[in-house]
Order: C-alpha cells, then sequence, then structure tokens
C-alpha cells in the first residue's frame, strides 16, 4: 500500500511539473511581455485631441504629422485615434489604458500618467529652456483693439515679475525675462472675459486667483474652449482676451495683438504600466500616423 500511494505520488508530481514546464515553454514561445510584464505585442491605442486644439496644432507640426505643401495643410494623424477635447480627457483615457499613448501640456503632467523621454531626452522646464527637448510651443494671449482700463491692467499683471513668476511656478519657462514688477492701481474694478486653450487654462486659473486677490473688485470669467475658439473670441469682441496653446495664424495675427505668457513643452504620455522610456521624433510620428501599429515595434 505503501509503495503503491508513493508510486501514485511520484505519478502526480511528475506530470505536474511536465505541465509546468510545458505552460512556461508555451509562455515564453507566444507572449510578447516583457521582463517587467508589459505585453509588447499589444495594438496602440493612439489618443489625439480635437481640430482646433492649440496643443493638437502645435503637437502635429513640430512632429511632422502635419505636412505642408504650399498653402495646403494636410493632419495625417491616424484616423483609428480615440479622439478627446480637453487635456483632462487624454490624461484620463491614457490612466485607465496600458496600451494607450497621448500628448499633453508639460505643465498638467502628474503621476497618473508617465512622460516618456524624446531623443533621450526628457520633457522638463529647464530641457525646454536650453531648446534640447524638441517639442516645445508657446502659450499666447491676444486682443483685438483697445483694452479696457482692467483688461490691460490684467495684461500688464501676466507679464509681470510677479505673473511671470507664477508661470514658473507652474511649471512652465517665463515668456519674459527681466519682467517689471507689477504696480497695482487703487480702485481697480470690473469685468474681464478670457477665452480659450484648456492647456493654458490652468495656469490662467492661478493668474487671476492671485491677481484678484490683489484687486478683489475685479471678475475674470475663463471659458476653457480651445484655442481656435479662443481667437475667434477675441476677433469678434465677445472675449476681452483668447488663449492659444499654439502660434497664431497669419488670419489671426491680421486682427489680433497677441503676446507669449509663458513657453510650454508638450510631453508624450504614456500608462505607468508601460515599460517603453524613449522614443525618437520618428517613432512619435510612425505612431500618430497610424503607420506603426504595436509596442513591440518601439520597444526594439
Amino acid at each position: 500500500m505503501t509503495i503503491t500511494k508513493l508510486s501514485k505520488l511520484t505519478l502526480t508530481l511528475g506530470a505536474g511539473l511536465a505541465l509546468a514546464a510545458c505552460g512556461a515553454d508555451s509562455s515564453s514561445s507566444g507572449s510578447s511581455e516583457n521582463a517587467e510584464g508589459f505585453d509588447t505585442s499589444q495594438t496602440i491605442n493612439v489618443i489625439s485631441r480635437e481640430d482646433g486644439s492649440g496643443t493638437r496644432g502645435a503637437f502635429t507640426e513640430i512632429t511632422g504629422v502635419l505636412v505642408s505643401e504650399g498653402d495646403t495643410e494636410t493632419d495625417n494623424t491616424y484616423s483609428g485615434a480615440t479622439i478627446q477635447n480637453s487635456t483632462s480627457g487624454v490624461m484620463t483615457t491614457v490612466a485607465g489604458d496600458p496600451a494607450s499613448i497621448g500628448y499633453i501640456s508639460l505643465g498638467s503632467l502628474d503621476d497618473s500618467i508617465k512622460a516618456v523621454t524624446i531623443e533621450g531626452v526628457e520633457a522638463t522646464a529647464e530641457t525646454v529652456q536650453d531648446s534640447s527637448y524638441a517639442i516645445a510651443r508657446p502659450f499666447n494671449i491676444a486682443h483685438n483693439g483697445e483694452l479696457s482700463e482692467v483688461a490691460e491692467d490684467f495684461w500688464s499683471y501676466i507679464m509681470s515679475a510677479e505673473g511671470q513668476e507664477i508661470v514658473v511656478g507652474e511649471g512652465y519657462v517665463e515668456a519674459v525675462t527681466d519682467a517689471p514688477a507689477y504696480e497695482a492701481t487703487e480702485g481697480m474694478s470690473g469685468n474681464i472675459s478670457v477665452v480659450g486653450s484648456t492647456s493654458v487654462t490652468p495656469v490662467m486659473e492661478v493668474l487671476v486667483e492671485e491677481y484678484t486677490a490683489l484687486n478683489p473688485e475685479v471678475t475674470i470669467d475663463i471659458t476653457s474652449n480651445g484655442s481656435s475658439a479662443g481667437m475667434t473670441a477675441a476677433m469678434d469682441g465677445s472675449a476681452d482676451i483668447g488663449m492659444a496653446s499654439r502660434e497664431l495664424k497669419d488670419e489671426e495675427l491680421d486682427v489680433l495683438t497677441a503676446e507669449p505668457l509663458a513657453i510650454d513643452g508638450i510631453a508624450v504620455v504614456v500608462n505607468p504600466e508601460n515599460t517603453i522610456e524613449d522614443l525618437t521624433m520618428e517613432q512619435v510620428k510612425q505612431i500618430f500616423t497610424g503607420e506603426v501599429t504595436t509596442w513591440d515595434e518601439v520597444s526594439k
């Protein structure tokens, strides 16, 4: 009886070990999972911004996704891309999908997502300032005609030493070096409407908060609806100040007075589970045009 039980136990263990070995062989031969557990055979889920987004306009132009031939521009963003209408929408989607990739303003980056380096260069305020990080653009504000007294005062605050200190504190590069100190005007009051880029909005909200703390009789309303909408609102006078997270177009500059309030990097972001750490500019272009469709094509 003892010999029989021992024999059965030996056979059972042997079979179990054989199955385990078989499973290990099968797993290693049929999966592209790397040492950290990320399956690089997954299809890349491309997340992009909507038409009219300043972030999209700057990103596609810098990376070569947008092709210009004479007066014709063609945006070759992958037709299968998921389109999000805000920075927060891109961040939420990428944070919830290990196979996704998107792009956002550097100043909005947080721990829910991971920025990859581009050509080995990390996206930081310092690398944007020294131009070693390739994907960067201005944050512009614009107005049509003469500003009201209170809007002019707010504009001056943004471009002052105090305003530019806020810009740097929020993770951007100042647009004005050696900016003058803000000189508050006693009794300033009135309403200001600011409309435009969802990427510029976070730093604008901080600027508004600090300015109205100094000028409590001033009310500033921000509408965050995209760069093109902001420029249209500034041109037609429905907004005092428009915000754009891109260079202004010639037809906009024909009408508007514009000035950069900050310089921002555009971070290429993936899910924290993704073990890809670096991409070349060419790989970024290939991913966002749909030429490269799986992670193993850029993981080598």
